[in-house]
């Protein structure tokens, strides 16, 4: 498959995800996420968030993350992940304080959440912004089974 669309998301797995993001140019990345198919995309890659979740590495982690992806015209979408008793809930109705909050723009986010992308360097050249817990940033990334693409 070499066609990124919302509709063959929901039909490939993760790995398969991580290589469709690697392959596609980040023009085109940019230009998927900026339309009405945005919305799909991110709910799919957050619904699989539980899924790729591992508990063996949270250990008794308690945490409230915020992903707010940023959009055009100023418009984003904000999700909530949560950590505790040993299992991942996300919802895209953020109720909780969050411990960390991450912005990013919608191609950043795809290129972290396949692999494609160090998020730390990320960080560090402001592609994403964190505000709270800068240590639980860093930590994020070895609490889910991420797809090396």
């Amino acid at each position: 498959m070499t066609d990124f669309n919302a509709e063959s998301l929901s039909s490939i797995g993760p790995k398969e995800f991580a290589q469709l993001v690697k392959s596609t140019p980040d023009a085109k990345l940019g230009e998927i996420m900026a339309s009405d198919a945005r919305g799909k995309i991110l709910d799919e890659v957050f619904d699989r968030m539980p899924t790729l979740f591992r508990a063996d590495k949270a250990g008794d982690a308690h945490a409230v993350i915020h992903w707010i992806i940023t959009g055009p015209n100023g418009a984003s979408n904000t999700y909530e992940t949560v950590i505790e008793n040993g299992a991942c809930t996300v919802t895209n109705q953020p109720a909780r304080e969050p411990k960390l909050a991450m912005t990013m723009d919608a191609v950043t986010f795809l290129k972290v959440v396949a692999g494609d992308g160090n998020p730390m360097m990320l960080f560090m050249t402001g592609k994403i912004k964190a505000k709270g817990d800068l240590a639980l940033a860093a930590s994020i990334a070895k609490l889910f089974d991420i797809p090396k693409a």
